[in-house]
């Protein structure tokens, strides 16, 4: 899907979140994430590529946990404000 939108020219895509993973390792990150995404894209911001065509990729770490795993562990909870402006 983020190829998708990527080709079709998307500036920025802000994807739900993963809730960075829940269980991290200081300095490696998330063990496991409940998405398709790799680890490494469990939290933050990041540039997505597909072929010749970039876009900004914002994914939230969240604020709770999995009714499958009811802790968090290394990974801060966040909010994510965004301020967007009119290009021109």
């Amino acid at each position: 899907m983020l190829d998708a939108f990527v080709t079709q020219g998307a500036d920025v895509v802000f994807a739900g979140h993963t809730h960075g993973g829940q269980v991290a390792v200081p300095g490696i990150g998330a063990l496991v994430t409940n998405s398709d995404l790799p680890r490494r894209y469990a939290s933050g911001l990041h540039q997505w590529q597909n072929r010749t065509h970039w876009s900004w990729l914002n994914v939230s770490a969240g604020l709770g946990t999995s009714i499958y795993a009811p802790i968090r562990f290394a990974v801060r909870p966040e909010a994510v404000v965004v301020t967007l402006t009119a290009r021109g």
